[in-house]
């Protein structure tokens, strides 16, 4: 597993502004729902993605069934993954195919998926597996 170095994850969380949740809980206890939360709090836009929960609002936030449901101006710069890595493989794809601002894809601790990180390594997507932004924030950005 290639993850980007200490610098580059500091230039990710400097230039994303956007992030689509994959695997979002609307249970306040769930890291999803914390990850999220922290996010936002650091000023990034945080879309809520969790089929059970479509249509529903979250965070302020209207949550969407899937990736391609996400509206098409809204520019999502990352998509960060909390869900099973078997499931990796079709959310890479449906990030690839329907986020054309792209550039991060963020698989969550005990999430990794070599095959879909070299899928959205070859499209020019940068891929973090097996962390969490919350812990990174402050390790990289110093505070």
């Amino acid at each position: 597993m290639q993850n980007p170095s200490d610098t580059a994850i500091h230039d990710i969380l400097s230039s994303t502004r956007v992030i689509a949740v994959v695997g979002i809980s609307a249970n306040v206890e769930r890291p999803s729902n914390e990850v999220a939360k922290f996010l936002q709090l650091r000023g990034f836009r945080v879309i809520p993605v969790n089929p059970g929960l479509a249509g529903q609002k979250l965070l302020g936030e209207t949550v969407w069934p899937d990736l391609a449901s996400i509206p098409k101006d809204i520019d999502v710069d990352m998509v960060d993954v909390f869900r099973a890595s078997e499931a990796v493989p079709v959310v890479v794809a449906d990030a690839l195919a329907h986020l054309p601002s792209l550039k991060t894809i963020w698989m969550q601790l005990g999430v990794t998926n070599e095959s879909a990180a070299a899928e959205a390594r070859a499209r020019g997507v940068t891929v973090v597996q097996n962390r969490c932004p919350k812990i990174e924030w402050p390790r990289v950005m110093g505070r």
